[in-house]
């Protein structure tokens, strides 16, 4: 393949299986055999020009380590000839996980659920788990890969190419796991089947790891467009991410993915010599041949197929004894039921059908259930007056491009394709047939086999043409193209990279009608929403154009603020500096309201000193290499941000183990873990609190509200609001779980946020009657109440009769 020298920086291609086959001969030796397919003779010469490596199962179950992977044959002439052994890292895994993983969660779920089909899907938490764990050892293997790549300042940070469903998960580890370790890198992926709309795979119980998983890359390619816009549908209305359909761009964790239509091609000019070579396969020159090359699956469309043609020879008796459906069924899956009730049922209707047309000179179906070798194929391409590419679902098809390179005969053949394949999509000139519809599907078989010689010149010439030139070369030079490691030519149509930044707009569609005319009460984390993330927390400091937003905001009449952070009360009203809040801190065991009355959830009394205690034990045991404890009073935060990545595991687990131990929760927060004392209070609980004291018990049919945090404490405030808030939560790369309705990629639009909400409500009529904030309410509440701003004995502080500290008293 040739592939620019500026394009050729290092390249690590990792595979759900290694780019050749493995078995063991007699000996129980390895032996190393060429593996066909598109992947292969597109990548593997990059690769080996490159001096790339190739992550992959190896096919075997290798249980001995220093067991090395065998050269290639000397006389070996196929793509993967020059990649060497060394140059191979085989991922080795245990058969069981791999089991589960692979027949369980791969082609038990995603292959149905991804060709629109859900009823065919079975959803495991078993096989989840398993897929889990098999993503994780691939991504392990391709951080070994980049460290034994290195940085080349002269290159460029090294290219990772994660391939199909098999692997949705690892780039977000391997970007982690990279970013940890310091390490630079361009990350892309591409799914060789389709992507499904989002009511089908919203069905999938663990989506939004999917979607966050393939969110790690840079670049995030489909064979056709329709399948970008649905990923981008299913970010934005999963994920609650921000999109640009328009230059299909979805923005994550800060970072911008591109999302890119890269159609898959063929070694175009391999097939035009296999056919030239290939000797006649078709004896009678007298019969047509329709042809039909498959694997056997369910979503080939192979049964709708036989019927169509059933349906052709009742409609057009004509063909009888003119015509032969040659179908190539390829085994798969022999060990599956469902695979095997497919081919009892095709075996059935061939027998059938035969039956019923079959004259003593002449059969209507030829059947061959096997492997066909790509010399005889070609044959078969070549001198096939028809092909049938009808599968009810396909991510793109590559037999119709290769039927397409061999049809190198005067006149030449007819294709058929369906809509329903990303072939139907592009090969315009093909007739369109809709597997579904027996009837319709037999008259286009029929036009195909009476269409004028003119026109089936005409139409196959326009479909050589494009695939001559959209050759598999042309798919890969896209994918660098479309990673920046190749420039772009003179001409060629360049969509945006780069979101535009969070603008007053992109909130006015969402929270204008929401908000209309009613108060509103912000609710705001502190730490990485208001505040970057620092690290150490005293660093955190509230930029000061946000700080006069809120200053602001705490002035107006309809706006009512609290901050609720996970910082100690007194140091989050501190590190704020407004006056007219309402301050939560230790994630709501503590409120300041602006009258200056406080709330202190009760504490078990013997949790004082477990404090103490604790908070020793982790100085002495856990507190090295930059990891130190924070004390919060009613909770301690043990924090590892400055630690080593390779020491964090075992850190935090010991740092869990001695929290538990004491009868604390262990909760995670920022590279930090929060020991927090076992009472049923959070985020959520503090929040409804703070709601119905400040204005009165139908709080929710009177004001609206809008959440913002940033963590997964402020994941209970989200799932407490859920329904009756507009939440947000500011994401990192980490895939994260969210109950919020949007995610917002950083501090700075959280700011932005904040704008709009002043925008929006300074456009307002002054009005004769305000509740400046809760103030007013407040004052008037506790008048009318009779209730006491404080109890001195224990600085807890009763709100209203319905508050729920009350029963502790």
């Amino acid at each position: 393949m040739s592939v620019p020298s500026e394009a050729c920086g290092s390249i690590i291609v990792v595979s759900n299986r290694l780019p050749f086959v493995l078995k063991r001969n007699d000996k129980g030796q390895l032996q190393r055999t060429a593996s066909a397919g598109g992947l292969v003779t597109a990548v593997a010469p990059v690769v080996v020009r490159c001096n790339g490596i190739w992550v992959g199962w190896p096919g075997l179950h290798l249980t001995n380590e220093s067991e090395r992977i065998p050269e290639s044959d000397p006389n070996d002439k196929t793509p993967t000839a020059g990649l060497r052994s060394d140059k191979v890292l085989a991922v080795r895994l245990d058969p069981q996980v791999f089991d589960s993983y692979y027949n369980g969660c791969c082609n038990g779920t995603f292959w149905p659920l991804f060709h629109s089909m859900p009823d065919r899907a079975n959803f495991s938490a078993d096989h989840w788990k398993a897929y889990c764990e098999v993503n994780q050892e691939f991504a392990t293997k391709t951080i070994a890969a980049l460290k034994l790549i290195g940085d080349s300042p002269e290159s460029g940070p090294p290219l990772v190419w994660l391939h199909d469903y098999h692997l949705m998960l690892a780039a977000n580890t391997i970007r982690n796991e990279a970013d940890d370790l310091g390490m630079k890198m361009k990350l892309g992926f591409f799914l060789h089947i389709p992507f499904p709309p989002w009511d089908i795979f919203r069905l999938f119980p663990w989506s939004d790891e999917i979607l966050q998983g393939m969110l790690g890359c840079d670049m995030v390619g489909f064979h056709i467009e329709d399948y970008c816009l649905n990923f981008v549908d299913c970010c934005h209305r999963r994920l609650g991410c921000r999109v640009d359909r328009k230059s299909l761009l979805v923005e994550h964790g800060g970072r911008t993915v591109r999302v890119r239509p890269l159609p898959i091609g063929i070694p175009y000019e391999r097939f035009v010599e296999l056919a030239e070579k290939a000797p006649r396969v078709v004896t009678s020159t007298s019969q047509k041949i329709i042809l039909g090359v498959d694997r056997l699956d369910y979503t080939k469309g192979l049964v709708h197929r036989l019927r169509a043609f059933e349906r052709l020879l009742e409609k057009h008796p004509e063909h009888i004894q003119m015509v032969t459906l040659l179908q190539i069924a390829v085994p798969s899956r022999t060990d599956v039921k469902e695979y095997q009730d497919l081919k009892e049922e095709m075996d059935q209707l061939v027998g059938r059908i035969n039956g019923r047309f079959t004259t003593p000179n002449w059969s209507p179906i030829r059947y061959i259930y096997g492997c066909v070798s790509q010399d005889e194929l070609a044959a078969f391409y070549r001198d096939a007056s028809v092909a049938l590419v009808t599968p009810l679902r396909d991510g793109m098809n590559l037999v119709a491009k290769e039927f397409v390179a061999c049809q190198i005969n005067e006149p030449p053949g007819v294709l058929v394709v369906s809509p329903f394949a990303g072939a139907g999509e592009m090969m315009h000139e093909a007739l369109i047939c809709n597997p579904y519809e027996i009837e319709h599907a037999a008259d286009v078989i029929n036009r195909a086999l009476t269409m004028p010689e003119d026109e089936r010149t005409l139409r196959m010439n326009y479909l050589r043409r494009r695939e001559k030139l959209y050759d598999v070369d042309y798919w890969m030079k896209s994918f660098l193209k479309a990673m920046g490691s190749l420039i772009a030519e003179d001409g060629e149509d360049v969509l945006p990279t780069t979101m535009q930044p969070v603008t007053l707009d992109d909130f006015e569609e969402y929270l204008a009608k929401y908000i209309g005319e009613h108060k509103l009460a912000l609710l705001l984390d502190y730490d990485g929403t208001l505040a970057p993330i620092a690290p150490h927390p005293d660093l955190a400091v509230l930029p000061n154009e946000t700080k006069c937003v809120l200053e602001r905001l705490a002035n107006m009449t309809d706006v009512y603020t609290s901050i609720v952070s996970g910082r100690n009360v007194l140091n989050v009203k501190q590190m704020v500096g407004i006056e007219g809040l309402t301050y939560a801190g230790n994630h709501g065991l503590e409120i300041l309201h602006p009258d200056g009355s406080r709330f202190v959830h009760p504490m078990p009394a013997e949790y004082q000193d477990k404090c103490s205690n604790l908070l020793k034990d982790l100085q002495d045991q856990v507190c090295r290499e930059g990891a130190w404890v924070e004390n919060k009073g009613a909770l301690l935060t043990f924090h590892y941000r400055e630690t080593p990545a390779e020491l964090r595991p075992n850190m935090v687990k010991q740092a869990k183990e001695l929290i538990e131990a004491a009868g604390f929760k262990a909760g995670q927060a920022h590279c930090a873990i929060e020991a927090k004392p076992p009472v049923q209070w959070n985020k959520g609980r503090a929040s409804i609190y703070i709601l119905r004291t400040s204005f009165g018990l139908d709080w929710s049919e009177r004001i609206r509200i809008i959440y913002v945090g940033d963590d997964t404490t402020d994941e209970d405030a989200m799932e407490a609001l859920k329904g009756m808030a507009a939440t947000f939560r500011v994401t990192s790369s980490q895939i994260i779980k969210t109950a919020a309705e949007r995610r917002l990629p950083s501090t700075d639009s959280v700011l932005t946020l904040l704008k709009w909400i002043e925008r929006h409500f300074s456009k307002r009529l002054p009005r004769d009657m305000h509740i400046n904030g809760a103030n007013t309410y407040h004052k008037a509440l506790t008048e009318e109440m009779k209730i006491p701003l404080s109890l001195p004995s224990d600085g807890l502080t009763v709100r209203s009769p319905d508050s729920p500290e009350k029963s502790n008293k």
